[in-house]
C-alpha cells in the first residue's frame, strides 16, 4: 500500500502537485495518465524516492519493495543472464536457476540466455529489464511507458502477464487499449492535482467534465450577481439617505467568494488538407525486395499489392522484420534491390518516419520549420498551423533544439498539414504524444478522405481504423491479408502465439476479390456520404442558433435593466422558439449518429 499525503511538487516555475494526496491499495493496478509535462514521471520519481517533493509525505509499510521500469533501458553485463541477476539479491547472485526460471517465464529459451545484450531485440530488452524488476521480487510495479520498446507481439505479451499481477501496479502509457486492459483503477493529474477513479480511463474523463462544467455554471453565477451588487451598491451610495443601505450591501458582496477562471486548456485539433486525385490506383507495388545485407538475404521478400485511392492499410509485425523498411521503400527513401514501387504522377504524399524527427533543424524555429515545408504558405496559415500543433504566440518561435519528443513530433505533423497531400505514411506515430493527442490523431487519420498506410504496434489504432488491407511482417516474408485488424486476429492470428502449424494467410485475389472490393468501396461511400453531409449541415445550424441564442440572451439582460417589457416580451419568445429547434436539430443529429454506425458497422462485415 502506498500513501500520498499533501504532496507539491514544482520544477523551476512551473507547478506539477498541489496538495495531492491518494493511496494505492493491496491489489490495486493502477493507470498514470496525464498530458506530457502534466508530472507523470515525476510523480513516480517521487514514489521511489529519487526525487523529493516540496511538501507533504509518501508513506509505505515498512519493507514495502517497489520495482521501477522507466524510460531508459541500460545494460551494464555481457550475457543476458548475468545482467539478469542483478535484479537479485547481494546474496543470491549466485543463483542463476531463479533468474532463468524468470527469464523462460517471459519467453527467452536457453540460447538466448547467454546472448549478448546487444543482440536483442527491442521487446526483449524490455522482457530482460523487467525479469530484473521481478527478480527484486517488488510489492509495487511502476512502469513508465513499457510500450514504447515493444513491438505487437510484446505488447500483447506484457498485457497478458500484467492482467496476472497480483501485487500493485502504476502504469503510464499513451496507448488507452493497453492502460484499459491491465488497470483496475485510473489516476488523473489534471490541474495540478490527481484524481483516482475504479475502472477504466473513460471513467475518469467524463465526471473531470462534469465538474468543470459545474464549476464554470457556478462562477459565472457569482459573478452575475457581483456585477449586479455592485451596481445596486453604486446607485445607493450615490443618496445619502440610502447610505446605510448601501453599506450592508457592500458588506454582503465582500462575503460573495471570487472564483478565478479555469485556465483553457489546448488540445490537439486539427485535420489533414486533401489534395485533389482522379482515378482509382494511386500506386503498385511489384515484386519488391530488400536487404541491408545481401549475405543475410532479403528483409522485404517479392512482396506485390496495390494502393487504391482512400484506401487504409497496416503494416504490422515483429520489431526487425522490415516494417519501417517497407515504409521508407514507399516514401522512396531507400531504392529496392529488386521491383518497382510506382506511383501515379498525381501523389502528393505526406510521409511521417521515425527518423524524421531527428532531421528537424535543431537551429530553425518552429515556425520556420513547419514555413520550409511549403514556401508558398502565407505567414498568417503558417502561425494557424502552430497553434493547431499547441504552439501559440510566442511558443512558435522556439528554437527546435529545446523542444522535447512530443513537441517535435507536433512539428512534423505541423509540416505535413502545411502541404495538401493525397497519401499519408505515418511510422508509429503515436510515440511521445499523449492520451489526448493520440485520440486527436485517430480523429484525424479517420476524416482523411485520402489514402493512408500506417506503421503502428497500437491494437487500438488498428481497431478504430476502417482498414482494408493488413502487410504482415514474418521473417524475411510479408504476406498480405484483405480485411480488418480485428477480423485478422479471429481468422489468423498471430503464428508466434499459437504451437499449432503456421496459419496460411489469405492472399489478395487480384481479379474477382478485388472487383468486390472497389463495389464494397464504392457502394459505401454512396450510403454514408448523404448521411455524413446532413450531419455536418445540423452540426452548422446549430453552431448559428446558439450563437443567436448568446446574442439574445445579452439582450435579454440588458432589457430587464432598463425595463422595456414589450422588447423583454419579443426576446424571450424567440429565445424559447430557438431552444425548441436547437433540441430537434440534436435529436435528428443523434438520430443520424447512430445511423451512420450501424451503416458502416454493416460494410465493416461486408469487409
Amino acid at each position: 500500500m502506498i500513501q500520498i499525503n499533501d504532496v507539491s511538487m514544482s520544477h523551476g516555475d512551473q507547478t506539477l502537485f498541489t496538495n495531492v494526496s491518494f493511496t494505492i491499495n493491496p491489489g490495486e493496478r493502477c493507470s498514470l495518465i496525464g498530458r506530457n509535462g502534466s508530472g507523470k514521471t515525476t510523480l513516480l520519481r517521487l514514489i521511489i524516492g529519487t526525487e523529493t517533493p516540496d511538501s507533504g509525505a509518501i508513506c509505505m509499510p515498512k519493507g514495502y519493495r517497489l520495482g521501477y521500469l522507466d524510460q531508459h533501458i541500460r545494460f551494464s553485463r555481457p550475457t543476458v543472464i548475468e545482467e539478469a541477476a542483478l535484479g537479485l539479491r547481494e546474496d543470491e547472485r549466485e543463483c542463476l536457476y531463479k533468474a532463468e526460471k524468470i527469464l523462460f517465464g517471459l519467453g527467452f529459451n536457453e540460447e538466448m540466455v547467454a546472448l549478448p545484450t546487444d543482440k536483442l531485440s527491442g521487446g526483449f530488452h524490455l522482457r530482460l529489464h523487467l525479469a530484473k524488476v521481478l527478480l527484486s521480487e517488488p510489492n509495487c510495479l511502476l512502469l513508465d511507458e513499457p510500450t514504447n520498446y515493444l513491438d505487437i507481439l510484446s505488447m500483447r505479451f506484457l498485457t497478458r502477464f500484467l492482467q496476472k499481477w497480483t501485487g500493485e501496479l502504476i502504469v503510464v502509457s499513451h496507448d488507452r487499449e493497453f492502460l484499459d486492459s491491465t488497470s483496475t483503477h485510473t489516476l488523473g493529474i489534471h490541474r495540478n492535482r490527481v484524481k483516482k477513479v475504479q475502472g477504466k480511463t473513460a471513467d475518469l474523463f467524463a465526471p473531470l467534465l462534469l465538474e468543470e462544467e459545474s464549476y464554470e455554471k457556478t462562477r459565472e453565477s457569482l459573478d452575475k450577481k457581483r456585477s449586479h451588487m455592485q451596481a445596486f451598491v453604486e446607485r445607493l451610495g450615490a443618496k445619502a439617505s440610502k447610505a446605510a443601505q448601501a453599506q450592508s450591501r457592500k458588506k454582503m458582496l465582500e462575503k460573495i467568494p471570487a472564483l478565478e477562471a479555469l485556465k483553457a486548456i489546448e488540445d490537439l485539433d486539427f485535420s489533414f488538407h486533401v489534395a485533389p486525385f482522379q482515378g482509382k490506383k494511386m500506386g503498385e507495388v511489384k515484386e519488391l525486395s530488400f536487404s541491408y545485407h545481401s549475405e543475410k538475404g532479403p528483409l522485404i521478400n517479392n512482396l506485390s499489392f496495390v494502393i487504391g485511392k482512400g484506401e487504409r492499410l497496416a503494416i504490422i509485425g515483429k520489431n526487425g522484420y522490415g516494417k519501417s523498411t517497407l515504409l521508407r521503400l514507399l516514401a522512396q527513401e531507400l531504392k529496392p534491390q529488386h521491383g518497382d514501387v510506382v506511383f501515379s504522377d498525381q501523389i502528393s504524399m505526406g510521409y511521417f518516419g521515425q527518423t524524421n524527427i531527428q532531421r528537424l533543424n535543431d537551429n530553425l524555429t518552429i515556425e520556420a520549420e513547419i514555413a520550409a515545408a511549403n514556401p508558398a504558405l502565407p505567414f498568417t496559415e503558417v502561425r494557424r498551423i502552430c497553434a493547431q500543433m499547441m504552439f501559440r504566440g510566442n511558443q512558435a518561435e522556439k528554437r527546435i533544439g529545446v523542444l522535447s519528443g512530443g513537441e517535435k513530433s507536433r512539428v512534423l505533423l505541423g509540416k505535413i498539414l502545411a502541404k495538401p497531400c493525397n497519401l499519408l505514411l505515418l511510422d508509429e506515430p503515436t510515440h511521445h504524444l499523449d492520451v489526448e493527442s493520440v485520440e486527436a490523431l485517430i480523429d484525424a487519420i479517420d476524416e482523411f478522405s485520402g489514402t493512408v498506410i500506417i506503421v503502428t504496434h497500437s491494437e487500438l489504432i488498428l481497431q478504430r481504423l476502417e482498414l482494408h488491407t493488413l502487410i504482415v511482417c514474418h521473417a524475411a516474408a510479408q504476406q498480405t491479408y484483405m480485411g480488418g485488424y480485428q477480423e485478422f486476429l479471429e481468422k489468423v492470428g498471430w503464428q508466434e502465439e499459437t504451437s499449432s502449424e503456421k496459419p496460411k494467410v489469405k492472399a489478395i485475389d487480384r481479379g474477382e476479390e478485388k472487383r468486390k472490393r472497389a463495389e464494397l468501396v464504392a457502394s459505401r461511400s454512396k450510403a454514408l456520404k448523404p448521411i455524413k453531409d446532413e450531419m455536418q449541415q445540423l452540426e452548422k445550424s446549430i453552431i448559428v442558433l446558439e450563437e443567436e441564442q448568446k446574442r439574445d440572451q445579452l439582450l435579454l439582460e440588458q432589457t430587464a435593466e432598463s425595463g422595456a417589457s414589450g422588447t423583454m416580451q419579443e426576446l424571450l419568445i424567440g429565445i424559447g422558439k430557438r431552444t425548441k429547434e436547437i433540441e430537434r436539430l440534436f435529436e435528428r443529429l443523434l438520430e443520424l449518429g447512430d445511423q451512420y454506425e450501424a451503416k458502416k458497422s454493416e460494410y465493416q462485415e461486408e469487409f
